[in-house]
């Protein structure tokens, strides 16, 4: 084939091809197989289908685009600089993979404006886009009018063979085929290639039937690498079908135009070749330049310029309507789309003194997230199928269903992974909604990609984690997180609050709704725990406090979290009986603590002091920086047990007198 027998669109799709050739040679890292093979249903979809303007990558009303398949972000690179964001130029597609470039080597929302979720796990961006397609739902079903529509945008996919093997897109796409996501529309990047080699050796199952059983409008273009025509005819039949999402079968030959790699492992991750890039521009009738795209292509994906203002334009002139003829729904939209909380919101926060009934912090979550339900509207939810024992639904809201979108309560059922995932895309939707989540503790194991995920995509999710210990008694190890805080601990960017009682609990949930950019982690008793006197809103914030202390310079300091708050209180009235200078320091943050001045640390943890004996009913992982050289701990470095809670607690050693004795033990 040459230049003149080319046409304009062929012509648009190999400039797909060779930015992706190109910018992978140059940086000699990166995945070229994915962008040559889907570059036509890329274009198909840039070109002719999504509605979005490069210039407000934020318009709250754009399709939105997600690339699940993100080892060939080269693709989504390329479609950005060509349709005219101006967040890819032709010198970041040079600095493909490098340093502080903003073309990394797996789409990251942080980094890339038009790059809406962080991907690369595979499976984790189709996960992403039922949470997009969610929050979607919602905001269409609770502003649109018969006479004003706001919100009715799609989310587009590229999924590969990887995401459809790992197991996170089969539980989100089976809630998605339950709540019937009309505008959820994914296409199957089909070629039968992944690393190790020809799909055959691992994978053979019949995806599209798999689809077909979750309850997805399901078709196949058979020529990926040529019918245009048939791609864009099955995405307009996609969208035509309003009551169950759509997953479109396209079958392509990875590194499409390489005469010696392509439909081969070898094109999946590495590049051409110099050679093999000669002979592919040879065969592809390729005359240009490494990074050079001929006028004629790239002033038809221009246009996309044009119409994207357009389109916004139009949806302004609508905005302008709503906003005469609805004010009061007007007013609710902004405030929620904004993403600022009503003005003295958290003065509905719970408060509780030391006579006041006890609970488990469970129960005061809940008793919090009712309290705040009604004023912060845009808390969207719910569980891994343990609502009644999360304690987590809203109670002025109904379930979230199909054809009942405007409600807040989200039925996940027994699928943590794609749970968290989920919320990652509704968190990432942009549009102001605060998703949380929530399991037993011990099940953040099942979704720990996507909290981690959560923390490097600065992705406000809340996460619900109850039964926080070996406390919970009779379930035994298999639900006993004895490792699992300290695990989470380690990830970068998450909040993780353990706290004591209803008013630290209450402030858990004050910083988890006041953060946006980076998420938090709940870590909940099961077992009631006393109302302390010391224990404030404000205190967790600081991530750790004084909750109880003698007068003068302390001999000792109890260092604890949780439930074992209490206990460290009321051991320290006993070592101060024996005249013991103690001082008690409820840690609910760790991360929030280390982010206060040292003037502040220091006067809560004195250096001076040294004795010191922590307290948690887990791992004494990383404790080690809290109780120093001349420290100890009552902790759990083994699997936990089965049996009765308080049992479990008492033959571990989380009682009075053992605190006591091992106090006593290290000031002697």
């Amino acid at each position: 084939m040459t230049v003149a027998t080319q046409s304009l669109d062929e012509l648009c799709i190999n400039s797909i091809r060779f930015l992706a050739i190109d910018a992978v040679e140059k940086a000699n890292s990166g995945h070229p197989g994915l962008p040559m093979g889907a570059a036509p249903m890329a274009f198909v979809l840039w070109n002719r289908i999504m509605r979005f303007n490069p210039k407000n990558p934020q318009w709250i009303n754009r399709d939105r685009f997600v690339l699940s398949a993100g080892h060939g972000c080269m693709l989504q690179y390329a479609l950005l600089y060509l349709t005219g964001y101006d967040s890819v130029t032709i010198d970041d597609i040079k600095q493909f993979r490098q340093w502080g470039s903003r073309t990394p080597g797996h789409p990251e929302n942080f980094e890339t404006q038009g790059v809406e979720v962080t991907t690369g796990p595979l499976g984790q961006g189709i996960a992403n886009a039922v949470g997009l397609a969610m929050a979607e739902a919602h905001l269409a079903a609770k502003f649109n009018k018969p006479d004003a529509t706001l919100i009715d945008h799609y989310t587009y996919v590229i999924l590969g063979d990887g995401c459809n093997m790992e197991g996170v897109s089969g539980e989100a796409c089976s809630l998605g085929g339950h709540l019937g996501l009309g505008k959820l529309i994914a296409l199957y990047d089909d070629n039968h290639i992944s690393i190790d080699g020809n799909t055959e050796i691992s994978f053979t199952e019949d995806v599209s039937k798999r689809f077909e059983a979750y309850g997805w409008h399901v078709q196949h273009v058979e020529d990926g690498n040529h019918d245009l025509g048939g791609i864009q005819k099955a995405i307009e039949a996609a969208k035509a079908v309003t009551d169950k999402p759509s997953f479109i079968k396209v079958t392509t030959t990875i590194g499409y135009g390489s005469p010696n790699k392509a439909n081969t492992e070898g094109v999946h991750g590495a590049a051409l070749g110099k050679d093999e890039i000669v002979a592919t521009r040879s065969n592809l009738g390729w005359s240009h330049e490494p990074f050079v795209v001929p006028q004629d292509a790239l002033d038809k994906f221009r246009k996309a310029i044009d119409d994207g203002a357009k389109a916004e334009a139009d949806w302004n002139e609508t905005w302008a309507k709503y906003q005469s003829q609805y004010p009061e729904a007007a007013a609710e939209f902004t405030a929620i789309t904004s993403g600022k909380l009503a003005e003295g919101w958290e003065k509905v926060l719970p408060t509780y003194k030391p006579e006041d009934k006890t609970f488990a912090t469970r129960k005061h979550s809940e008793i919090t997230l009712n309290a705040i339900a009604p004023v912060v509207p845009q808390l969207v939810g719910g569980s891994a199928d343990l609502a009644h024992s999360n304690l987590t639904l809203m109670k002025v809201s109904g379930n979230f269903q199909k054809g009942q979108y405007h409600n807040r309560n989200l039925r996940f059922g027994v699928r943590e992974h794609g749970m968290g995932a989920i919320c990652n895309g509704i968190a990432l939707h942009n549009t102001g909604l605060i998703p949380y989540c929530a399991t037993f503790l011990v099940f953040a194991d099942y979704m720990r990609a996507p909290i981690r995920l959560s923390a490097l995509s600065e992705a406000g999710v809340i996460y619900v984690m109850t039964h926080d210990s070996i406390a919970l008694g009779e379930d035994g190890p298999t639900h006993q997180p004895v490792e699992t805080i300290a695990s989470l601990r380690a990830i970068p960017n998450l909040l993780v609050i353990r706290p004591a009682d209803g008013n630290e609990t209450s402030g858990a949930y004050k910083v988890a709704i006041e953060n946006r950019h980076r998420p938090t982690l709940l870590a909940l008793t099961r077992q009631n725990v006393p109302n302390l006197a010391g224990s404030s809103i404000e205190a967790v914030a600081k991530g750790a406090y004084i909750a109880d202390d003698s007068e003068g310079t302390p001999d000792l300091l109890l260092l604890a979290t949780g439930s074992e708050v209490g206990l460290c209180i009321d051991a320290a009235k006993k070592l101060r009986e024996a005249g013991t200078k103690v001082r008690v320091v409820s840690m609910p943050c760790w991360e929030l603590f280390e982010e206060q001045d040292e003037a502040y640390k220091e006067s809560v943890i004195p250096k001076a002091v040294k004795k010191r004996l922590a307290v948690e009913a887990a791992s004494s992982f990383g404790w080690c920086r809290y109780y120093g050289s001349e420290g100890a701990m009552i902790s759990v470095d083994r699997f936990g047990v089965s049996a009765p809670g308080g049992l479990a607690m008492e033959k571990f050693g989380y009682t009075v007198d053992n605190v006591v004795a091992k106090a006593q033990d290290l000031l002697n």
